[in-house]
């Protein structure tokens, strides 16, 4: 019979093999497999489950142990069909409501300054010629989740093979599950990524340089925290944030008002939104369409056109 290990790394490899990337519950699964084997135990029992998800020291709430033993739930049900003395932490133990961060709507305006301010960031004198360009990097990509729903990994992840401006295409490679994607562009999107790789092109002469389209002072693919340091410095220049704010709009309310916008695009111009809607969830790269649905609540523009078109069908009832 595998060991706990060996068992725990064959589940993550199938999983990964599905399209599941599991890069934080791989960890995680990995860290109790440890916890097991320092007691010597061998089989997954719900004592030990609950102990290893309350004793990390980051644990402060029930709602992260229920994360960490709802890892635990998942592969104890794969090893089970080994080992039947598995016990699986029953569904609901430590109960919890996952929460998730309230979206930010950007209006047109502080799409527009954000954008602006980011193509005029201060550079320090001393770094001025190696980060000549980062100002269009910026600009580029936070136009770009504007405009096309992209996820910020998808966009870091762009390589120059991927951008195919005389079709106005985009190819999002191994998103999540594992799967590619095209997302059109608009040709105003165009003409300004045509100028960002002259000037790219430009810059690099010469020297050595990544193949991603977004790339660093150094020539490397972007580093996530500084995309966002980029950010929450030009929300500041603008007012979306205070000085001293440690939450405000996200990055990722990009791509909530990209889904929000299209869907009361689409009320106002008569379109059957519910027919499209499937559509939206593909150009999103949603597998089930309950997850672009999530991204429609709140907004109360679109709340106020789907009023409207109920109002229209109880007026016209006999």
């Amino acid at each position: 019979m595998n060991t706990l290990r060996q068992a725990a790394q064959e589940y993550l490899a199938m999983r990964r093999a599905l399209g599941f990337k599991l890069q934080g519950s791989g960890k995680y699964l990995l860290d109790f497999v440890t916890f097991m084997e320092q007691r010597q135990a061998w089989r997954i029992t719900l004592p030990l489950a609950l102990a290893w998800a309350r004793q990390h020291p980051r644990v402060h709430s029930e709602a992260w142990a229920a994360r960490r033993l709802s890892i635990v739930r998942v592969f104890a049900r794969y090893r089970s069909a080994t080992d039947p003395r598995t016990e699986i932490p029953p569904a609901g133990l430590l109960p919890f409501r996952p929460q998730r961060a309230r979206p930010y709507l950007y209006s047109d305006k502080e799409i527009e300054q954000l954008l602006q301010t980011t193509l005029n960031m201060p550079l320090s004198a001393r770094h001025r010629k190696r980060c000549a360009l980062l100002p269009w990097v910026y600009y580029c990509l936070f136009g770009l989740l504007a405009v096309s729903g992209l996820r910020l990994g998808e966009a870091r992840n762009l390589e120059l093979r991927d951008v195919d401006l005389k079709t106005g295409v985009l190819t999002i490679r191994g998103a999540k599950f594992g799967k590619d994607r095209l997302v059109p562009l608009h040709a105003s999107t165009c003409k300004v990524l045509a100028e960002y790789l002259a000037r790219r092109e430009r810059h690099w002469a010469g020297r050595a340089v990544s193949a991603y389209l977004l790339v660093s002072s150094w020539g490397n693919r972007l580093d996530s925290a500084q995309i966002h340091r980029a950010f929450y410095a030009a929300s500041r220049r603008i007012g979306l944030r205070a000085a001293t704010d440690r939450h405000g709009p996200r990055l990722h309310d990009l791509r909530h008002r990209f889904a929000t916008a299209t869907l009361v695009n689409w009320y106002r111009t008569g379109e059957d939104v519910e027919r499209r809607l499937p559509l939206l969830s593909t150009f999103l790269g949603h597998v089930h369409i309950a997850d672009t649905q999530w991204y429609l609540n709140g907004s109360p523009e679109l709340m106020g056109e789907a009023m409207s078109r109920l109002e229209r069908h109880w007026e016209q009832r006999p």
